[in-house]
């Protein structure tokens, strides 16, 4: 059986560019070379599109871009095409692709501005379509969606830039509605970048300052003292929702350093819950994957309340961290899944969806 082609992105246009080094190098050293040749594609921190040739480590290290193994290339919208227009010595060359994973977090990987480009270029690709990318990447979206299919979440409100010229009258309706503390978020980014805990009059206007800088769109949520539990959710019509998962983060709540820089977080795989409310969060789990319109993968994310009074429902990520410490695919190992299989079951659904 011959191989197929499959193109895997990495970097990207956004504030999460290093993470997605990391999560893309991960994905290519894990993909298996006796089914798929690997055209690895990248897209610096300003925008350009490169085929790299060289050393998976060099990416991880950010150093990739300025080596001798790139060229330039893009995915071709033309149809005809079906894969990458790689550009050399006047001429260019084309690729044709099987299937593309955008290992890309963020704006312009996750929001369904790239999964548009795959539709037209008539690519399979791994991962939510548009819609259902773009509405998981805004959270304001994904919890009027979740609202109306009756899923618990934190109370929440949508603040744009130009609510704030009376910050006084502002402060004091989320302070009515939510009370403090309270957390701040860009309503469009991912790896925690720009969210804060607010706890004080003077914490919210820092805070809504911060997440502006990142989004002209804010979402600020009603805190909830609860432990912070995970699921992996993997396929298309026909789900496996994974083994939970459970974090205890070394700061005051899981931020980008959490995530990402300090070891000091504790991840418990299976979580430290009773089997009643794995099973409600696994169901729960499902049913919003279903509502948000979800296929191949995302990551959906609980709070269990402290004070046994239920689960709520967190956010979702379409295209979660594929790092060696990403939980992801450390539930999807705990469930039967290997990181290598996983990625072939990846690709496999994707082209079953196109």
């Amino acid at each position: 059986m011959s191989k197929l082609s499959v193109a895997i992105i990495f970097g990207g246009f956004s504030s999460e560019y290093e993470v997605s080094l990391v999560s893309g190098s991960s994905v290519i050293r894990n993909t298996p070379t006796d089914q798929y040749d690997i055209t690895m594609l990248g897209i610096t921190r300003d925008g350009r599109w490169l085929r790299y040739t060289g050393p998976v480590e060099l990416i991880a290290e950010d150093k990739w871009a300025d080596s001798a193994y790139t060229t330039p290339a893009f995915i071709s919208p033309d149809r005809s095409h079906h894969g990458l227009v790689v550009l050399s010595d006047g001429g260019y060359e084309i690729i044709r692709l099987d299937a593309v994973f955008p290992v890309l977090h963020g704006k312009n990987g996750e929001d369904g501005t790239i999964q548009g480009l795959l539709e037209i270029a008539g690519i399979p690709y791994v991962g939510c379509d548009p819609l259902s990318s773009a509405m998981c990447m805004d959270k304001a979206v994904t919890h009027t969606i979740l609202e109306d299919a009756g899923i618990p979440q934190a109370k929440w409100s949508t603040v744009f830039q130009r609510d704030c010229g009376d910050f006084d009258s502002l402060e004091a309706q989320l302070a009515e509605k939510l009370g403090y503390p309270m957390f701040v978020k860009p309503a469009n980014a991912g790896s925690s970048v720009g969210i804060s805990k607010a706890k004080s009059k003077a914490d919210l206007k820092a805070a809504l300052e911060l997440a502006f800088q990142h989004d002209k769109k804010v979402v600020v949520e009603e805190f909830i003292d609860g432990a912070e539990v995970e699921s992996a959710v993997l396929g298309n019509d026909d789900t496996l929702v994974s083994v939970l998962g459970e974090i205890v983060p070394c700061n005051e709540f899981y931020d980008y350093e959490a995530k990402y820089q300090n070891a000091a977080t504790e991840l418990h795989i299976p979580a430290r819950i009773d089997e009643a409310t794995t099973a409600l969060i696994r169901e729960t789990a499902a049913k919003a994957y279903r509502a948000l319109g979800c296929s191949g993968l995302t990551r959906i994310d609980f709070f269990v309340k402290r004070d046994g009074s239920g689960v709520i429902l967190n956010e979702p990520n379409t295209i979660p961290g594929f790092t060696s410490i990403s939980m992801y695919p450390k539930l999807m190992g705990a469930t039967g899944v290997s990181y290598s299989e996983l990625i072939d079951r990846l690709f496999t659904l994707a082209i079953q969806k196109a």
